[in-house]
């Protein structure tokens, strides 16, 4: 196992926009009708494994925000779910593209239905920039805990492998796609899922991974 302390700071850390942004997480209320409110108990559970196993102090509650919402810009990390479609506006289109272009990070997880009409909104945002394999030897993997298989398989739907997708921005992952793995699922507390405890510390895992990249990928100045 590795050493899972980790001494990070956002000293340097370019805004977003005029606010400097809250270390903490954000989720994604989206319209289209797909419960984007599902797995009420991951991200308070990630973000306490994030405070007890690194040095970063982040917010213990989740934030909630929509792509109109001004406190967008508050937050570095944005995290979406759900089983069904997701429906972005032509507006939100443009505003999710800004705040990622300007070192925001997106993290999708397919709760099971999603797949479809997220591939579909995330190429209206970036139609110049496709959504690819996130490569093994990528740092997502690897920043705490070492995934040398990528992304693991938490919870079981269609017996296909686990997939990590992404869209980059230059060399930043910028959009970090989970598939057929169900993270979120593993996040939440143990026994709301008869997945075993071991894939529960293995999601848990991975998503201080994805927050760790977030921060130490930000753009500085």
């Amino acid at each position: 196992m590795l050493a899972a302390v980790l001494s990070l700071s956002l000293i340097g850390a370019r805004p977003l926009g005029e606010a400097v942004p809250r270390l903490g997480i954000a989720r994604l209320q989206y319209d289209g009708g797909g419960d984007w409110y599902a797995n009420p108990s991951s991200l308070p559970n990630l973000l306490k494994a994030v405070n007890e196993r690194t040095t970063l102090k982040v917010e213990p509650t989740e934030g909630r925000v929509t792509l109109s919402d001004d406190r967008l810009f508050d937050f570095t990390f944005l995290h979406a779910t759900g089983h069904g479609v997701v429906k972005f506006s032509d507006a939100e289109v443009t505003r999710l593209r800004e705040w990622l272009l300007r070192g925001g990070f997106l993290h999708v997880d397919d709760n099971y239905g999603m797949d479809e009409t997220f591939r579909k909104e995330i190429a209206r945002v970036f139609p110049d920039r496709p959504l690819v394999d996130v490569p093994l030897s990528h740092p997502i993997y690897h920043m705490v805990y070492d995934f040398p298989k990528g992304v693991p398989k938490i919870h079981e739907h269609d017996g296909k492998p686990a997939r990590g997708y992404g869209v980059f921005v230059g060399d930043r992952l910028a959009v970090y796609y989970t598939h057929e793995t169900d993270l979120g699922n593993g996040w939440e507390d143990p026994g709301t899922y008869s997945d075993p405890l071991e894939l529960h510390e293995s999601a848990l895992r991975m998503g201080i991974n994805l927050f760790v990249y977030a921060v130490m990928s930000r753009p500085q100045s």
